[in-house]
């Protein structure tokens, strides 16, 4: 009797060390795999049209009559709204005539030389539009066109932007995670190994970028991933 209770120990003595062996290599294995990870970088890049533009044209005159400037450059500033209608820019685009601005060139009293003419006056107006294409094609030929009505624009300056980023976002984000993946993927692949988890992603670096022409805008988003391993 005594014979087998010392085998029956001696069994649970070598169930207790095959367990205890087995949990110390899942430890090992656990510990090793946990600082073996591969950080990548994803980029996702679309390119798409501007949704708001706002064009600004402007006349400067100078002078030393101001009644006379302000009639000359309201004339001028007439002509651009015609041209304008004529081009049908109504229900496309807003336009706003601002304010003259005026320059007092005697005032510059660190000048040595008296200037030719006291005042310089200015005025512009200010085009918004959605239709980023229509106003681009305008815009290109506008100076030549207004040239040939006796109007010499000192400014003629279009800013593009893109609001609609919000929208985009999500599929970005998207395709900025599966070409990381595909990243990591090749990595472990050439490491012999294969990808397990994410341990560590962020938002992802946004940007907007001028595109190819005018109204056309490149966004890029670059998400920075890094995913743990296993064999």
């Amino acid at each position: 009797m005594e014979k087998y209770g010392k085998v029956i120990q001696a069994c649970i003595l070598a169930v207790g060390m095959l367990m205890l062996g087995l949990c110390i290599k899942a430890g090992i294995d656990n510990f090793t795999n946990k600082d073996r990870r591969v950080t990548v970088k994803g980029l996702a890049e679309k390119e798409v049209d501007a949704d708001l533009v706002t064009w600004n044209l402007s006349v400067t005159y100078v002078g030393d009559n101001l009644d006379e400037l302000f009639r000359i450059l309201n004339g001028k500033v007439a002509t651009i709204q015609t041209y304008l209608k004529e081009n049908k820019t109504e229900g496309k685009a807003t336009v706003k005539v601002n304010s003259f601005s005026i320059t007092d060139n005697n005032a510059n009293v660190w000048s040595e030389r008296r200037p030719t003419y006291r005042y310089s006056v200015t005025r512009s107006l200010n085009v918004s539009s959605k239709d980023t294409k229509f106003i681009s094609e305008l815009q290109e030929r506008a100076a030549d066109e207004l040239l040939s009505r006796d109007v010499m624009l000192d400014s003629n300056y279009a800013n593009y932007e893109f609001t609609g980023f919000q929208e985009l976002k999500p599929e970005m984000m998207s395709q900025a995670i599966a070409a990381a993946e595909k990243t990591a993927q090749q990595f472990a692949e050439n490491s012999h190994s294969t990808i397990n988890k994410i341990v560590e992603a962020g938002q992802g670096e946004f940007s907007i970028e001028e595109g190819s022409i005018a109204y056309k805008k490149k966004v890029r988003v670059v998400s920075t991933i890094t995913y743990s391993l296993k064999d």
